[in-house]
């Protein structure tokens, strides 16, 4: 089957289309045929070396989240998953090819009426957006700023904190369009990416920070806290914050400001499964909005990594092969 790898560490042209054996399902496993592949912010991340200190090495199979047909089931796995459309998580490997095998645990079957373009926009991002509200004890009317609002993300969180009766709804992103596609999901204010703008009426100070950017400007968004503020940190796209940065939380110790690291791989499992199921139903209904940038062929990957890497993309790009 083709597959897409790291050749080289670095930039996108670093990825390269390769024939590879077809995986095949092991025990407690489902073998699915791809139909779409969900090119996500920590893929770049990977495909950089960022990540080589934890075990990513070169000639890695990029993708952690598919959706396609279930073709094959292995040992003790019910054989009725057989033809159904799901979606997948591979862990962080295996999702950029033609098939893939995942833990059935898992697997989720997609309801009628949801793409699997919509399943892997959705489908990772959307559960990071709702436990990082929830590990930021986000509560009605406090004000929340989406630092990096335009990736899938962001896309999600915007809208959850709209409609969990945030008081405002700031959000950091690169154009004028792209702040007025957020105000459609529920933004109320736009900043530029280094955070200025946004208006007389723009608050100057947030409850919640919900940040997918990370990178050297970190430190100047714990600055705008109010007291008590809680700042959640769910991405690096933007590279790794100065090493100091947790400096600044004990220059302002009187403003009781807290600051958390979120992964969804720390929500056990079927806390998991339960909200993305949730939202792939409110997704299916149009009640949750999901933002698919671009389709693109499995052999663009390197045009999908750039477009990422320029940061033109809003939502997220999909891969089909």
């Amino acid at each position: 089957m083709r597959a897409v790898v790291i050749r080289t560490f670095g930039d996108a042209d670093g990825l390269e289309v390769v024939e590879v054996p077809a995986p095949v399902p092991g025990p407690g496993q489902v073998g699915i045929a791809v139909a779409a592949i969900g090119v996500g912010g920590v893929d770049a991340v990977i495909r950089r070396g960022q990540l080589a200190a934890y075990g990513f090495r070169e000639g890695h199979l990029l993708g952690s989240e598919v959706a396609g047909t279930v073709t094959s089931v292995g040992a003790g796995v019910d054989a009725s998953w057989t033809g159904r459309r799901v979606w997948a998580f591979t862990g962080l490997s295996g999702g950029y090819a033609e098939r893939a095998v995942a833990a059935v645990e898992d697997v989720l079957a997609l309801p009628e009426g949801l793409t699997c373009a919509d399943a892997v926009t959705l489908g990772g991002s959307g559960p990071v957006a709702h436990f990082a509200l929830e590990r930021a004890r986000f509560a009605p009317g406090e004000s929340v700023l989406v630092r990096g609002a335009a990736g899938s993300i962001g896309v999600t969180a915007v809208q959850l904190a709209a409609r969990g009766g945030a008081g405002a709804v700031v959000v950091t992103t690169a154009s004028a369009e792209r702040g007025d596609r957020l105000r459609d999901l529920g933004a109320t204010h736009v900043l530029d990416r280094s955070g200025g703008g946004g208006g007389p009426d723009a608050p100057s100070g947030f409850d919640v920070v919900i940040d997918v950017v990370g990178g050297p400007r970190l430190p100047y968004f714990l600055d705008r806290l109010n007291a008590n503020g809680r700042f959640v940190a769910v991405g690096v796209v933007g590279g790794q914050p100065p090493a100091d940065f947790g400096t600044r939380l004990l220059a302002a110790f009187r403003k009781s400001l807290s600051f958390a690291t979120f992964s969804s791989d720390s929500v056990p499992g079927p806390e998991r499964r339960a909200v993305r199921s949730a939202q792939f139903a409110e997704a299916a209904r149009g009640v949750l909005r999901t933002v698919v940038h671009e389709v693109l062929p499995l052999g663009e990957a390197v045009s999908a990594h750039r477009r990422m890497d320029t940061g033109e993309v809003f939502g997220r790009i999909v891969l089909t092969p």
